[in-house]
């Protein structure tokens, strides 16, 4: 692996700490030896070609996925295989490339469910869905239907609902997939503002090279389940290697970046 930035003595208080990850379905090996560490108040951008390993990596860390082998460390804590439901509790929380959303609750219900999972309870619950649903637009149309929502609402609403469970550590697994670029840009304000106002960390999955330049402070290029570089946007982003791993060693195509 390529390292593109100093490693400073971190305060393993404020990471998460991936530590030789291996995820093995059947005989295709998805992970293997993964190590990683995200930084308290960072935005982490986690890249690569389709097929590299990102989602299996949100899995295992939001508790969805269980590793072959390795550790995952939070704060100190060892949190390996701990089940979903445990880890939201704890400030880990994640969306999915598929909203799932409860289609017949209200956009507003939709969001106290996700409160209301981590014990905001009563009235607490409705303000906090309230404020969210302003925070990303929605307020609106907070007594609709959720399956009446257009597309890109509905991923705003998905947005929402887990910044209800007040997370820590935010997964974004490619949450502008199916937006236009006015919807993109939109997305990219708000998450913008998730940083400067809840104070939560966030790990991004993404194939929009321009939102993923313009929110993440490093980069972590996956390809074939192993790391293939770590280190600042615009020095991941001039490496032959990384170019190579989207587009082939002999591509001359401009680079994923631009």
């Amino acid at each position: 692996m390529e390292e593109a930035v100093s490693t400073d003595l971190i305060d393993s208080v404020h990471t998460i700490e991936v530590k030789g990850i291996r995820v093995d379905f059947g005989g295709v090996r998805a992970l293997d030896g993964v190590d990683l560490m995200f930084r308290e108040h960072e935005v982490a951008g986690l890249i690569g070609p389709n097929g590299a390993g990102k989602t299996t990596m949100l899995n295992v860390l939001s508790g969805f996925v269980r590793p072959t082998a390795g550790r995952i460390v939070m704060a100190g804590t060892d949190i390996t295989g701990w089940p979903p439901s445990r880890l939201a509790r704890t400030g880990v929380a994640r969306t999915f490339q598929n909203v799932r959303l409860f289609g017949e609750l209200t956009v507003l219900e939709n969001v106290q469910v996700g409160a209301l999972g981590v014990g905001v309870r009563g009235s607490e619950a409705v303000r906090s869905a309230q404020s969210l649903l302003e925070f990303v637009g929605l307020a609106d149309v907070a007594q609709r239907k959720a399956h009446t929502l257009p597309y890109g609402a509905e991923r705003l609403l998905g947005l929402a609902r887990v910044l209800a469970t007040q997370p820590k550590w935010l997964l974004l697994d490619e949450p502008a997939a199916g937006l236009n670029e006015s919807e993109t840009d939109h997305l990219g304000e708000i998450l913008k503002s998730i940083r400067r106002q809840f104070n939560c960390a966030m790990v991004l999955v993404e194939h929009n090279m321009r939102l993923v330049m313009q929110l993440c402070d490093r980069l972590h290029v996956l390809d074939h389940g192993q790391i293939l570089m770590v280190g600042v946007p615009k020095v991941v982003a001039a490496n032959p290697t990384v170019r190579a791993a989207y587009f082939g060693k002999s591509s001359r195509q401009a680079t994923p970046f631009s």
